[in-house]
Protein backbone atom coordinates (compact mmCIF):
# COMPACT_ATOMS: atom_id res chain seq x y z
CA UNK A 1 0.00 0.00 0.00
CA UNK A 2 2.95 2.62 0.76
CA UNK A 3 4.80 1.97 -1.98
CA UNK A 4 2.01 2.27 -4.16
CA UNK A 5 1.02 5.55 -2.70
CA UNK A 6 4.97 6.22 -3.63
CA UNK A 7 4.90 5.65 -6.91
CA UNK A 8 1.40 7.22 -7.48
CA UNK A 9 3.21 10.47 -5.65
CA UNK A 10 5.94 10.09 -8.30
CA UNK A 11 3.36 10.13 -11.05
CA UNK A 12 1.46 12.65 -10.16
CA UNK A 13 4.08 15.07 -8.60
CA UNK A 14 4.98 16.80 -12.17
CA UNK A 15 1.61 17.15 -13.31
CA UNK A 16 1.49 19.29 -9.98
CA UNK A 17 4.59 21.19 -10.40
CA UNK A 18 3.55 22.12 -13.61
CA UNK A 19 -0.28 23.20 -13.11
CA UNK A 20 1.21 25.01 -9.69
CA UNK A 21 4.18 27.05 -11.58
CA UNK A 22 1.85 27.75 -14.87
CA UNK A 23 -1.56 28.18 -13.22
CA UNK A 24 -1.40 28.61 -9.43
CA UNK A 25 1.76 31.07 -9.10
CA UNK A 26 0.40 33.50 -12.03
CA UNK A 27 -2.76 33.48 -10.53
CA UNK A 28 -1.56 34.05 -6.84
CA UNK A 29 1.19 37.38 -8.17
CA UNK A 30 -1.80 38.18 -10.37
CA UNK A 31 -3.93 38.84 -7.36
CA UNK A 32 -1.18 40.66 -5.78
CA UNK A 33 -0.88 42.91 -8.54
CA UNK A 34 -4.46 43.77 -8.61
CA UNK A 35 -4.03 46.01 -5.45
CA UNK A 36 -1.06 47.88 -6.48
CA UNK A 37 -0.99 50.77 -9.55
CA UNK A 38 1.60 48.59 -11.39
CA UNK A 39 1.91 50.08 -14.92
CA UNK A 40 4.14 47.10 -16.30
CA UNK A 41 7.36 48.59 -16.29
CA UNK A 42 8.24 50.01 -12.37
CA UNK A 43 6.80 48.16 -9.27
CA UNK A 44 3.79 49.58 -8.28
CA UNK A 45 2.70 50.53 -4.29
CA UNK A 46 0.05 49.74 -2.57
CA UNK A 47 -3.44 50.61 -3.36
CA UNK A 48 -5.66 48.92 -1.41
CA UNK A 49 -8.95 47.82 -3.23
CA UNK A 50 -8.83 51.36 -5.10
CA UNK A 51 -8.67 49.31 -8.61
CA UNK A 52 -11.64 47.42 -7.72
CA UNK A 53 -13.72 50.27 -6.87
CA UNK A 54 -12.53 52.07 -10.28
CA UNK A 55 -13.65 49.10 -12.31
CA UNK A 56 -16.68 48.96 -10.51
CA UNK A 57 -18.02 52.28 -10.16
CA UNK A 58 -16.52 54.11 -13.09
CA UNK A 59 -15.75 51.57 -15.88
CA UNK A 60 -18.30 51.64 -18.10
CA UNK A 61 -17.02 50.02 -20.78
CA UNK A 62 -16.06 46.94 -18.46
CA UNK A 63 -20.17 46.72 -17.67
CA UNK A 64 -20.46 46.55 -21.41
CA UNK A 65 -18.54 44.23 -22.42
CA UNK A 66 -19.71 41.70 -19.50
CA UNK A 67 -23.14 42.05 -20.64
CA UNK A 68 -22.15 41.18 -24.36
CA UNK A 69 -19.53 38.18 -23.21
CA UNK A 70 -23.29 36.99 -20.90
CA UNK A 71 -25.71 37.40 -24.17
CA UNK A 72 -22.76 35.40 -26.45
CA UNK A 73 -21.88 33.17 -23.97
CA UNK A 74 -25.69 32.06 -23.38
CA UNK A 75 -26.12 32.08 -27.51
CA UNK A 76 -23.17 30.20 -27.99
CA UNK A 77 -23.66 27.52 -25.47
CA UNK A 78 -27.17 26.47 -27.26
CA UNK A 79 -25.67 26.89 -30.95
CA UNK A 80 -22.68 24.87 -30.12
CA UNK A 81 -23.85 21.79 -28.15
CA UNK A 82 -27.35 21.75 -30.45
CA UNK A 83 -24.82 21.43 -33.72
CA UNK A 84 -22.98 18.71 -31.78
CA UNK A 85 -25.22 16.69 -31.06
CA UNK A 86 -27.13 16.82 -34.11
CA UNK A 87 -23.46 16.06 -35.84
CA UNK A 88 -23.01 13.14 -33.48
CA UNK A 89 -26.50 11.83 -34.33
CA UNK A 90 -25.57 11.85 -38.26
CA UNK A 91 -22.68 10.33 -38.22
CA UNK A 92 -23.63 7.53 -35.71
CA UNK A 93 -26.13 6.29 -37.93
CA UNK A 94 -24.50 4.19 -39.87
CA UNK A 95 -23.47 6.11 -42.98
CA UNK A 96 -20.78 5.10 -45.50
CA UNK A 97 -18.89 8.47 -45.01
CA UNK A 98 -19.26 8.51 -41.43
CA UNK A 99 -15.64 8.57 -41.05
CA UNK A 100 -15.05 11.21 -43.61
CA UNK A 101 -17.75 13.49 -42.18
CA UNK A 102 -15.97 12.99 -38.39
CA UNK A 103 -13.34 14.32 -39.75
CA UNK A 104 -14.38 17.25 -41.74
CA UNK A 105 -16.88 18.46 -39.13
CA UNK A 106 -14.10 17.68 -36.55
CA UNK A 107 -11.76 19.58 -38.10
CA UNK A 108 -12.43 23.25 -37.65
CA UNK A 109 -11.36 22.95 -34.02
CA UNK A 110 -7.61 22.23 -35.60
CA UNK A 111 -7.61 25.79 -36.39
CA UNK A 112 -5.99 28.26 -34.57
CA UNK A 113 -7.81 31.09 -33.26
CA UNK A 114 -6.40 34.27 -35.01
CA UNK A 115 -6.20 32.33 -38.29
CA UNK A 116 -10.25 31.68 -38.15
CA UNK A 117 -11.39 35.09 -37.53
CA UNK A 118 -8.92 36.67 -40.16
CA UNK A 119 -10.87 33.89 -42.53
CA UNK A 120 -14.77 34.63 -41.43
CA UNK A 121 -13.38 38.29 -41.02
CA UNK A 122 -12.79 37.40 -45.19
CA UNK A 123 -15.86 35.42 -45.44
CA UNK A 124 -18.40 38.39 -44.03
CA UNK A 125 -16.29 41.30 -45.77
CA UNK A 126 -15.93 40.02 -49.07
CA UNK A 127 -18.47 37.10 -49.48
CA UNK A 128 -21.49 38.05 -47.44
CA UNK A 129 -21.18 41.63 -48.83
CA UNK A 130 -20.75 40.57 -52.88
CA UNK A 131 -24.13 38.06 -52.49
CA UNK A 132 -25.97 41.49 -50.67
CA UNK A 133 -24.95 43.21 -53.10
CA UNK A 134 -25.61 40.73 -56.00
CA UNK A 135 -29.41 40.25 -54.26
CA UNK A 136 -30.23 43.68 -53.15
CA UNK A 137 -30.07 42.33 -49.58
CA UNK A 138 -29.04 45.14 -47.49
CA UNK A 139 -28.72 43.08 -44.12
CA UNK A 140 -25.77 41.07 -45.84
CA UNK A 141 -23.76 44.03 -46.69
CA UNK A 142 -21.56 45.74 -44.01
CA UNK A 143 -21.67 42.77 -41.90
CA UNK A 144 -18.92 43.62 -39.08
CA UNK A 145 -19.82 46.87 -39.23
CA UNK A 146 -22.84 46.64 -37.23
CA UNK A 147 -22.98 45.54 -33.35
CA UNK A 148 -25.94 42.91 -34.12
CA UNK A 149 -24.71 41.30 -37.09
CA UNK A 150 -20.99 41.64 -35.12
CA UNK A 151 -22.52 39.78 -32.46
CA UNK A 152 -24.10 36.92 -35.12
CA UNK A 153 -20.72 36.70 -36.43
CA UNK A 154 -19.06 35.94 -33.41
CA UNK A 155 -21.57 33.05 -32.46
CA UNK A 156 -21.01 31.80 -36.25
CA UNK A 157 -17.49 31.59 -35.94
CA UNK A 158 -17.51 30.33 -32.40
CA UNK A 159 -20.17 27.43 -33.51
CA UNK A 160 -18.44 26.44 -36.85
CA UNK A 161 -14.99 25.94 -34.63
CA UNK A 162 -16.60 23.90 -31.90
CA UNK A 163 -19.54 21.60 -32.59
CA UNK A 164 -17.14 19.57 -34.02
CA UNK A 165 -15.65 18.69 -31.01
CA UNK A 166 -19.32 18.26 -29.00
CA UNK A 167 -19.56 16.00 -31.70
CA UNK A 168 -16.91 13.55 -30.23
CA UNK A 169 -18.18 13.79 -26.73
CA UNK A 170 -21.64 13.00 -27.78
CA UNK A 171 -20.69 10.35 -30.42
CA UNK A 172 -19.06 8.53 -27.11
CA UNK A 173 -22.14 8.78 -25.34
CA UNK A 174 -24.06 7.86 -28.20
CA UNK A 175 -22.17 4.84 -28.79
CA UNK A 176 -22.40 3.62 -24.96
CA UNK A 177 -26.39 3.46 -24.98
CA UNK A 178 -26.99 -0.43 -25.00
CA UNK A 179 -28.61 -1.78 -28.52
CA UNK A 180 -31.18 -3.75 -26.07
CA UNK A 181 -32.94 -0.43 -25.31
CA UNK A 182 -33.42 0.79 -28.63
CA UNK A 183 -34.77 -2.87 -29.84
CA UNK A 184 -37.38 -2.92 -27.13
CA UNK A 185 -38.03 0.51 -27.84
CA UNK A 186 -38.59 -0.92 -32.01
CA UNK A 187 -40.64 -3.45 -30.75
CA UNK A 188 -43.28 -1.68 -28.25
CA UNK A 189 -43.68 0.53 -31.54
CA UNK A 190 -41.88 3.29 -30.38
CA UNK A 191 -40.67 5.81 -33.26
CA UNK A 192 -37.18 7.71 -33.62
CA UNK A 193 -38.82 10.72 -31.80
CA UNK A 194 -39.75 9.05 -28.95
CA UNK A 195 -36.55 7.17 -28.88
CA UNK A 196 -34.31 10.33 -28.94
CA UNK A 197 -36.33 11.87 -25.91
CA UNK A 198 -37.12 9.46 -23.65
CA UNK A 199 -34.15 6.84 -24.50
CA UNK A 200 -31.04 8.93 -26.04
CA UNK A 201 -31.37 12.43 -24.41
CA UNK A 202 -31.59 11.15 -20.90
CA UNK A 203 -29.04 8.29 -21.33
CA UNK A 204 -26.61 10.90 -22.92
CA UNK A 205 -27.20 13.72 -19.80
CA UNK A 206 -23.80 13.18 -18.71
CA UNK A 207 -22.33 14.68 -22.05
CA UNK A 208 -24.87 17.13 -21.81
CA UNK A 209 -23.07 18.42 -18.36
CA UNK A 210 -19.75 18.41 -19.60
CA UNK A 211 -20.52 20.04 -23.33
CA UNK A 212 -22.60 22.61 -21.57
CA UNK A 213 -19.78 23.31 -19.39
CA UNK A 214 -16.97 23.67 -22.09
CA UNK A 215 -19.25 25.63 -24.12
CA UNK A 216 -19.82 27.91 -21.18
CA UNK A 217 -16.16 28.44 -20.09
CA UNK A 218 -14.86 28.72 -23.65
CA UNK A 219 -17.65 31.43 -24.63
CA UNK A 220 -16.79 33.59 -21.80
CA UNK A 221 -12.83 33.35 -22.11
CA UNK A 222 -12.92 34.05 -26.06
CA UNK A 223 -10.06 36.29 -26.57
CA UNK A 224 -8.23 35.69 -30.26
CA UNK A 225 -11.32 35.05 -32.80
CA UNK A 226 -12.50 38.47 -30.85
CA UNK A 227 -9.15 40.15 -31.64
CA UNK A 228 -8.95 39.08 -35.04
CA UNK A 229 -12.69 38.91 -36.39
CA UNK A 230 -14.08 42.32 -35.07
CA UNK A 231 -11.13 43.83 -32.74
CA UNK A 232 -14.03 44.95 -30.22
CA UNK A 233 -15.52 46.81 -32.93
CA UNK A 234 -17.64 48.84 -33.73
CA UNK A 235 -16.85 51.42 -30.85
CA UNK A 236 -15.77 48.20 -28.73
CA UNK A 237 -19.92 47.49 -29.38
CA UNK A 238 -18.85 43.81 -29.58
CA UNK A 239 -15.82 43.75 -27.37
CA UNK A 240 -15.58 41.24 -24.93
CA UNK A 241 -14.29 40.71 -21.18
CA UNK A 242 -11.09 39.45 -22.45
CA UNK A 243 -10.42 41.54 -25.07
CA UNK A 244 -11.00 44.75 -22.75
CA UNK A 245 -8.32 43.40 -20.29
CA UNK A 246 -6.21 42.77 -22.50
CA UNK A 247 -6.89 46.79 -23.66
CA UNK A 248 -6.48 47.98 -20.33
CA UNK A 249 -3.22 46.29 -19.89
CA UNK A 250 -1.28 46.54 -23.12
CA UNK A 251 -2.75 49.36 -25.12
CA UNK A 252 -3.35 51.99 -21.71
CA UNK A 253 -0.80 50.08 -19.47
CA UNK A 254 -3.32 50.34 -16.46
CA UNK A 255 -2.28 46.37 -15.35
CA UNK A 256 -3.09 47.20 -11.86
CA UNK A 257 -6.54 48.29 -13.00
CA UNK A 258 -6.37 45.23 -15.32
CA UNK A 259 -5.66 42.45 -13.13
CA UNK A 260 -8.53 43.82 -10.70
CA UNK A 261 -10.80 43.04 -13.99
CA UNK A 262 -8.88 39.54 -14.17
CA UNK A 263 -9.81 38.63 -10.70
CA UNK A 264 -13.60 39.57 -11.03
CA UNK A 265 -13.77 37.98 -14.39
CA UNK A 266 -12.51 34.75 -12.62
CA UNK A 267 -14.82 34.94 -10.03
CA UNK A 268 -17.93 35.35 -12.50
CA UNK A 269 -16.55 32.91 -14.28
CA UNK A 270 -16.16 30.01 -11.82
CA UNK A 271 -19.70 31.19 -10.00
CA UNK A 272 -21.34 30.77 -13.33
CA UNK A 273 -19.60 27.32 -14.64
CA UNK A 274 -20.41 25.93 -10.75
CA UNK A 275 -23.72 26.95 -10.87
CA UNK A 276 -24.34 25.56 -14.44
CA UNK A 277 -22.25 22.38 -13.34
CA UNK A 278 -24.74 21.80 -9.91
CA UNK A 279 -28.15 22.37 -11.74
CA UNK A 280 -26.45 20.08 -14.90
CA UNK A 281 -25.72 16.93 -12.64
CA UNK A 282 -28.94 17.88 -10.47
CA UNK A 283 -30.88 17.29 -13.87
CA UNK A 284 -28.88 14.28 -14.38
CA UNK A 285 -30.10 12.44 -11.03
CA UNK A 286 -34.14 13.35 -11.82
CA UNK A 287 -33.58 11.72 -14.98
Amino acid sequence: MKRSKIWFALFVSPILLAFTVVVVVPMLIGIYYSFTNWDGIRSGSWVGLSNYIKVLTNDKDFFKSFIFTAKFAATSVVTINLLGFLLALLVTRGLRLSNVLRSVFFMPNLIGGLILGFIWQFIFTNGFNAVGKFLGVEFLQGWLADSTTGFLGLVILMSWQMAGYMMIIYISALENIPESLLEAADIDGANSFHKLIHITIPLVAQAFTVGLFLALSNSFKLFDQNLALTGGGPYNSTQMLALNIYNTAFRFNDFGVAQAKAVLFLIAVAAITLTQIYYSKKREVEM
